[in-house]
């Protein structure tokens, strides 16, 4: 076993990504997943220093496409706070899964939030595009290829920035994780989440694998976000 976690486990799989996993396991882990996000994910700090920061007085919302956005925990909790700041926003969630689709639908409205069962190309030849991209936990999930083409679809997106926020793989944060997620019951999350951290980039492994105009920026000990800035 590679205890050091020295090179990425790219051959692990999910749970939660089988097709014929148990639904109801599969529930309750989108909705662990929003504990998990507030407390871990490090949105809170991304989302005063790399969207709040970008209001505009008296113009249109801002608009944020979530790509990968399971089960909308992420969306709603950026709208919530911008609600609390009286900043106008419009977050759009698209998932090509549709299970993870089925569940975010299914969550109370909330102002400002919509969610799709979509890939970003579907976006891309519909000609939109989002003042912000983001993504949260989902680099580690892509093959090179997938990986390639969410940035190249991301570069058209967006047409300010692309955020997409990642695990950094380390011993220490498997231990941590390891243990802290030991409440999570009846989910995927302790079992998925280990994989996860099994499964992620180093920054050095990151930035290799990205294209130029991309750089690394660490969030924290245990995040990283591969950022796209136009301009």
């Amino acid at each position: 076993m590679d205890i050091l976690l020295t090179r990425r486990a790219i051959g692990d799989v999910e749970q939660m990504d089988h097709p014929d996993c148990d639904p109801r396991l599969l529930d309750n882990t989108y909705r662990q997943f929003g504990i998990i996000n507030r407390a871990l994910s490090g949105w809170r700090r991304l989302y005063t220093t790399e969207l709040r920061s970008l209001e505009r007085q008296g113009q249109a919302p801002l608009t944020v496409l979530d790509v990968g956005c399971g089960g909308g925990d992420l969306a709603v909790m950026l709208a919530r706070w911008a609600a609390r700041d009286g900043m106008p926003i419009q977050i759009t969630g698209i998932d090509p899964d549709p299970r993870a689709a089925s569940f975010a639908r299914r969550r109370p409205p909330i102002s400002g939030v919509e969610f799709r069962q979509a890939h970003s190309a579907d976006l891309v030849r519909d000609g939109v595009a989002f003042d912000v991209v983001i993504s949260n936990h989902m680099l580690h999930h892509l093959g090179p290829e997938e990986l390639r083409q969410l940035l190249a679809d991301s570069e058209i997106l967006a047409s300010g920035k692309a955020l997409h926020n990642d695990l950094v793989r380390s011993p220490t944060a498997f231990a941590l994780f390891s243990v802290a997620a030991l409440p999570f019951r009846r989910s995927f999350i302790r079992q998925d989440g280990l994989t996860s951290i099994r499964r992620s980039y180093r920054p050095v492994e990151l930035a290799a694998a990205a294209p130029p105009g991309w750089s690394v920026e660490r969030s924290s000990a245990f995040h990283q976000v591969l950022t796209y800035r136009k301009g």
